[in-house]
């Protein structure tokens, strides 16, 4: 979206017409102009720090997975700058309050612009940007939006678990040219963070830290063009959401920082994330229960954990996930590369997922599914487990990390993971020769070319039994 320059229009009621160039448009958001009053729609009760998300009632048109959010071009005059509401744009001067006035202004307008001018730094507190609002609205950084600056400067009576919320929206962008940066660096050095505390250790007690970019209970959303960097934990999440697509998104942290997930989804569907690079200290993305419809295409991938489906099952809970695609894109330097991790005793299912034309750059773990995930030592065998099946692996190839097998597919004793598919996987050590063979435990598929290293320990067929197997609700 090309950057917003001219005077500024303020619309209050009908909207007045200054010289402003135009903004780029969704042509199915748009509608005739009317004049319009400043009400956004009926107040809600913002969501908790910890609202799980909630599939139930979807939109009664589900969209369909998006991929061109621009099929036409409409024109903007209503474009509300926040520095004619207050800011001041100084990196240390509190502009929350310019924030919330000009999105109060653009939720009431169809087509509405809040724009974060190029050449400041603007630093708001924890705040929900709530709807419904009228269509088309757009949220616009072309220059840096920031956080306080650590835990010590966080307001005490703000959530520590998240810092921008957009919440009950249906139709909106958030784009721009500019940087929204997380502040992350104090976050991060907590003593109740990994290896933070005393000698290198993880001191007990509370550790919050908030997600930068929270999406809750919205649909039909586009975010491009950003960049997206050092978040205290995770940078965007998608939580209860439907009909969303990222494209040309940078997001980055240094590759020791903890938790900073690049993009997270959970009960999520609809997704498309398209030609963008994410590297981090976890996860560049991770799908959660609830995802359907997700597919990814052009990313760029590391240093960072990998692509991850999980982890599922936690607490004997239910999860299902199916339908996801990642192709064409690239994992680099990681500790892993295409993940799905369960825990034990879960339920549920995994079903319908399609890995194609990855290049793998010097990374641990190429392939793995691990249904014995635990986060220590004390987590017993149980004969329950989320079922994995229909995995597809196509064009696999590059080099790995030597220090572990390439392939590791750690099914549970009791639940197999079964239809598992390999086509030319071709996977050589970045250094040095191979020190294990690819690991198979209770894993059924096919191989229909010969796959390097030879992996012997995958079973053709189906299982003669299987364990206990939920998949209620998938």
């Amino acid at each position: 979206m090309e950057i917003i320059r001219g005077f500024f229009a303020i619309c209050i009621g009908v909207s007045l017409l200054y010289n402003s160039s135009n903004v780029e448009g969704r042509n199915h958001y748009h509608k005739p102009k009317t004049k319009s009053s400043k009400n956004i729609g009926s107040p809600v009760s913002p969501p908790p720090d910890d609202a799980p998300s909630s599939p139930s009632n979807p939109p009664s048109n589900p969209p369909s997975i998006p991929s061109d959010p621009y099929p036409g071009s409409n024109s903007s005059d209503c474009i509300f700058n926040v520095m004619d509401y207050g800011a001041i744009g100084d990196g240390s001067t509190d502009d929350t309050d310019a924030f919330r006035k000009a999105w109060k202004e653009a939720c009431g307008v169809e087509s509405g612009v809040i724009l974060a001018p190029s050449g400041y730094s603007f630093t708001i507190t924890s705040t929900i940007f709530t709807g419904p609002c009228k269509p088309g609205l757009v949220f616009q950084v072309d220059g840096c939006l920031m956080p306080p600056d650590g835990p010590d400067s966080w307001p005490e009576k703000d959530s520590t678990k998240q810092w921008l919320v957009f919440y009950r929206l249906d139709g909106m962008t958030l784009t721009g040219e500019g940087t929204i940066e997380g502040n992350g660096e104090k976050w991060w050095d907590l003593p109740c963070k990994p290896h933070r505390g005393p000698n290198g250790s993880t001191s007990k007690g509370p550790c919050d830290s908030p997600a930068l970019i929270r999406f809750f209970m919205s649909s039909n959303l586009a975010v491009s063009g950003l960049r997206i960097q050092n978040s205290p934990q995770i940078h965007m999440k998608f939580d209860g959401c439907e009909g969303v697509l990222i494209e040309k998104l940078s997001i980055s942290s240094p590759k020791l920082s903890p938790n900073t997930d690049g993009i997270h989804l959970e009960n999520t569907k609809a997704v498309g994330i398209y030609d963008s690079s994410i590297s981090n200290g976890d996860d560049c993305i991770s799908i959660g229960t609830g995802c359907a419809n997700v597919n990814i295409d052009g990313l760029t991938c590391g240093p960072s954990h990998g692509i991850s489906i999980g982890s599922l099952g936690v607490h004997n809970s239910q999860a299902c996930v199916r339908n996801i695609t990642v192709r064409n894109s690239v994992i680099r330097e990681s500790d892993n590369g295409l993940r799905i991790k369960t825990w034990q005793g879960g339920a549920g299912c995994v079903s319908d997922i399609n890995f194609e034309n990855i290049q793998m750059e010097n990374v641990r773990n190429c392939m793995i599914i691990d249904q014995y995930y635990c986060l220590s030592k004390a987590c017993l065998n149980e004969t329950s487990a989320v079922y994995v099946t229909g995995v597809t692996y196509r064009n696999i190839k590059g080099t790995y990390d030597v220090r572990n097998p390439p392939i590791h597919f750690a099914c549970s004793d009791t639940v197999a993971c079964t239809d598992i598919l390999l086509s030319e996987v071709e996977l050589l050590p970045e250094e040095g020769e191979l020190m294990d063979d690819p690991f198979c435990w209770n894993a059924y598929g096919n191989q229909e070319t010969v796959t390097i290293p030879p992996i012997n320990c995958l079973r053709e067929g189906q299982p003669e039994s299987q364990g206990e197997v939920s998949s209620v609700g998938c």
